[in-house]
């Protein structure tokens, strides 16, 4: 048996006698358990080019909105290359255009942004209300 502080603020301070393995053990099997009931959401990653074809988008929207449906949430990027920086609005057009086509499924995270060479836009799964 140990001698177990239980309040230190409190006035006066609360102890207690208490088998202290048999305590620990039982604070990790309640969070053991608390993790089996927690969901785990994974971000889902598409990459676009600035000078996608239309097919191709639709192909990779199709895919998210999969994504979208298992309940993960989708990062989109757009990688620009060498002289597609001085570009970066065909960029937007394409992370919008595939948002557009993907908002039957899902909402804007993040709206499009910049970020060194990449432009990113996060989508999460529309829930039914």
């Amino acid at each position: 048996m140990d001698l177990a502080e239980v309040a230190p603020n409190g006035k006066p301070p609360v102890c207690r006698i208490m088998d202290y393995g048999k305590f620990r053990y039982e604070q990790q099997k309640k969070e053991k358990e608390a993790k089996k009931k927690q969901q785990v959401i994974k971000v889902k990653e598409i990459r676009l080019s600035p000078k996608i074809e239309d097919h191709d988008l639709g192909y990779k929207a199709k895919h998210a909105i999969e994504f979208l449906q298992n309940g993960d949430r989708v990062k989109v990027s757009v990688r620009f290359r060498g002289r597609e920086m001085g570009h970066t609005e065909l960029g937007r057009e394409v992370l919008e255009k595939f948002a557009k086509e993907t908002e039957e499924y899902s909402i804007i995270d993040k709206r499009p942004k910049m970020e060194g060479r990449q432009m990113i836009m996060f989508l999460s799964a529309k829930t039914d209300n």
